[in-house]
């Protein structure tokens, strides 16, 4: 008599519902963010599954957990400053937040996964007190040199609540595209709450999970990434643990973002928008209470991995060349799903000069500086950064000259001149 072999239950991360049904399954990927040196390129490298489920019960687009933050994080390739138009971006959100909510000298703004000091910065420039959270200590070090006082820790209940007890509660509390990274979200949401004054403000921004189905942004999915948030699921999240999302606002930042603002739930001063009972009404109609509606995406993404193959294969039979710009964690997760190796793709570059002499996870594509496009001349360019693509044309017009053009992968490969 063999033995049943019983598989362990996947949990929803926010309401504990077993997991049951997929949302798409993208095979095995490495950790988008591990770039590999030269000497590290015959060495075993882990892959995991990148298979996401929707819970039936709150709706949580997530993955599971295969990798800690500690690991993810603690050294981080990611620097977000080295995107002109996020930097605008943020300084714009710096100039509204000052004063929509009167912020000043005797205020407090805190972020949470606070990068390389990018959003801070601006305003330290205004000389609004500051205090960034962040986890990666090769990131945080660069904030500090911009003046961004940073603690080196990852954020939540318990944090937040020493930092309260100390007497450091945030005025504003701001969190860009953080919530997805957390794979405890309760222990994140619940931590903004200790951490927020009683009239304070929170500030969060994520992509938004209706552009990423409308849009079949599937590269935006890695292990980095947990969950995928749609606006009625994070209703339900933060007002779980005392917070009420009064107000949102639709970005074109990552493809399409909301940036969601909640308050204490017995605050008063601040009522609910006119905006968030659209959203939520829009997504109800779109069927984001439905099952059947997040079970329709797995085929879109298919149909977009055929379509970008079948672009590059037609060049690549033509005697074209074609290379990559960019070399983000985006741009990994598409590499790896569709199977484009150097094959296809002879190279890419990348402003970063952390990410520049090595290597693409699993595809192996060597990463150069931005001047090597120059020196080899290719017929295409391959935008993995694709909701960087205005700026990333805008900075590479002179490419046209030997009439290269670019390939936008999503939401269908398209090419441009």
């Amino acid at each position: 008599m063999t033995e049943r072999v019983v598989k362990p239950q996947r949990i929803c991360r926010f309401c504990k519902a077993e997991l049951r049904t997929t949302f798409v399954d993208l095979g095995m990927s490495p950790l988008c963010e591990s770039y590999l040196k030269p000497e590290q390129l015959n060495e075993m490298e882990p892959f995991y599954p990148l298979h996401v489920f929707v819970c039936e019960k709150c709706f949580l687009v997530q993955l599971e957990e295969f990798v800690s933050p500690g690991h993810i994080f603690t050294e981080y390739a990611y620097f977000s400053s080295y995107s002109d138009s996020w930097l605008d971006h943020c300084r714009r959100y710096t100039e509204a937040m000052r004063e929509r909510f009167h912020l000043n000298e005797k205020s407090l703004v805190v972020e949470v996964a606070s990068n390389d000091g990018y959003l801070l910065q601006y305003f330290v420039q205004a000389g609004v007190p500051v205090l960034g959270i962040e986890p990666a200590a090769n990131v945080a070090k660069v904030a500090e040199e911009k003046k961004v006082p940073t603690l080196v820790k990852f954020f939540g209940e318990k944090l937040a609540s020493e930092l309260a007890a100390a007497g450091k509660q945030a005025d504003l509390l701001a969190g860009n595209n953080v919530l997805a990274q957390v794979p405890d979200v309760c222990d994140f949401v619940a931590g903004m709450k200790a951490l927020l004054k009683p009239q304070g403000v929170v500030t969060v921004e994520f992509p938004h999970l209706l552009k990423l189905m409308e849009e079949n942004q599937f590269d935006t999915i890695y292990h980095e990434h947990f969950s995928y948030f749609s606006f009625i699921t994070a209703q339900e999240i933060f007002a779980a643990h005392g917070l009420e999302l009064f107000d949102v606002e639709e970005l074109p930042t990552h493809g399409g973002s909301l940036r969601i603002f909640g308050r204490h739930k017995e605050d008063v001063s601040k009522p609910v928008t006119g905006r968030v009972r659209e959203l939520v009404a829009r997504e109800e109609a779109a069927g984001f209470k439905r099952l059947d509606t997040y079970r329709a995406f797995a085929e879109n993404v298919k149909k977009t991995k055929r379509e970008l193959l079948r672009c590059l294969i037609q060049a690549k039979d033509a005697g074209k060349k074609i290379v990559g710009y960019g070399a983000p964690g985006k741009g990994n997760t598409l590499l790896n799903y569709c199977g484009v190796g150097n094959d296809l793709l002879d190279y890419t570059v990348d402003r970063n000069p952390y990410k520049q002499g090595r290597f693409t996870p699993g595809m192996h594509i060597p990463i150069y500086a931005p001047e090597r496009i120059s020196q080899t001349k290719p017929d295409y360019l391959l935008i993995l950064p694709w909701n960087l693509k205005k700026e990333i044309m805008q900075q590479m017009a002179f490419v046209r000259e030997w009439g290269c053009k670019f390939i936008v992968p999503i939401p269908e490969a398209t090419i441009c001149d």
